[in-house]
């Protein structure tokens, strides 16, 4: 009998955009000989399934369930491609939890700390993996900005501390740049993350699970165009920067990413696919770790496909994969 899966979208942040992007990449993707595919979108408006004809049908919160034709659909699993809150940060995890459902992300407690980007580095610098240094500010708690730069030296970055994409992010060169950049981060999160620079290049390095099998994809490495001075959501989205995948590295500096990346995963807990990112600092010859997405994008664009296609998978069979996994974990 087909597995019923709820494809889920949308998304309470600015990050939706994206979210409904990768959602398009994983149904085209899901085989439909194997899998009864429903794209659920939850948004402010409601959460609702919408056919092909663009008839929307509320889903029913107490059970996760949508009727049609007067039956009801239950479903058998949940594949997660949303970007942000709720889908990132455990919510929607608790709830599928709650409801003994099946979902293809990390768990409830997994995904609330990586989106966390100040207590996943401390984790992370707990269990021995190099971070840089960094300052957590919270919203209407007083701070001092010479306080900030007596630990820190600029350049500095200054990031939203939960939520990705890149949004709200700032890189500070001189002193008098840090308030408009810590003010640009307030307006997207109550929680903002100051951290040193590492000089280095940028690689982005995915991971996931099969049974007891933890896989590394080929890595990427993230080259910034002239003239944009950092990786933010225009760089991403903008067709600023050039992803190279696989990179061209020496096998020491892959091996170090990969064990890294594979020492990461099994710390955190982690399942299904995640992306980490990384600063390969070449003067102390070793990785910085900067974050940890647990539901990386998965546009056509996107870091994951591509470095799914370079180990040669076909997105059908990686999707199936994650799908028999979380089914399996169940």
């Amino acid at each position: 009998m087909m597995k019923k899966i709820a494809l889920v979208t949308g998304g309470y942040s600015g990050e939706a955009v994206i979210s409904y992007k990768s959602a398009a990449t994983i149904y085209n993707h899901l085989e439909k000989e194997k899998y009864q595919v429903y794209k659920i979108d939850i948004s402010p408006s409601g959460w609702f399934y919408e056919d092909e004809k663009g008839i929307k049908t509320d889903v029913d919160k107490n059970d996760f369930t949508i009727t049609l034709d007067g039956n009801k659909v239950k479903f058998d699993a949940v594949f997660i491609g949303m970007h942000g809150t709720p889908g990132e940060d455990g919510k929607l995890q608790g709830y599928f939890d709650m409801l003994g459902l099946p979902y293809t992300s990390c768990n409830a407690a997994t995904s609330a700390l990586t989106f966390n980007k100040r207590y996943s580095v401390a984790v992370a610098h707990m269990a021995g993996v190099p971070v840089a240094k960094s300052a957590h500010l919270f919203k209407n708690t007083n701070y001092s900005l010479d306080d900030i730069l007596s630990h820190l030296k600029p350049p500095l970055f200054v990031k939203p501390n939960n939520g990705g994409s890149s949004i709200g992010m700032s890189k500070v060169n001189e002193p008098a740049q840090l308030q408009d950049a810590l003010a640009k981060a307030f307006k997207e999160d109550d929680q903002v993350l100051v951290e040193q620079m590492i000089e280095g290049r940028e690689f982005t390095v995915g991971v996931y699970k099969t049974g007891d099998s933890i896989t590394v994809l080929p890595i990427t490495e993230v080259i910034t165009h002239i003239g944009q001075d950092f990786f933010d959501f225009e760089a991403k989205y903008g067709g600023k920067s050039t992803e190279v995948t696989p990179a061209e590295i020496t096998s020491d500096w892959q091996d170090q990413l990969e064990a890294t990346a594979r020492r990461i995963y099994q710390v955190f807990n982690c399942r299904g696919v995640v992306r980490i990112d990384f600063i390969y600092n070449a003067t102390e010859n070793k990785p910085y770790m900067l974050e940890i997405n647990t539901i990386p994008g998965q546009s056509d664009a996107s870091v994951i496909p591509q470095q799914v296609r370079a180990k040669g998978i076909r997105l059908e069979d990686f999707y199936s994969k994650l799908l028999d996994e979380a089914l399996r974990n169940h």
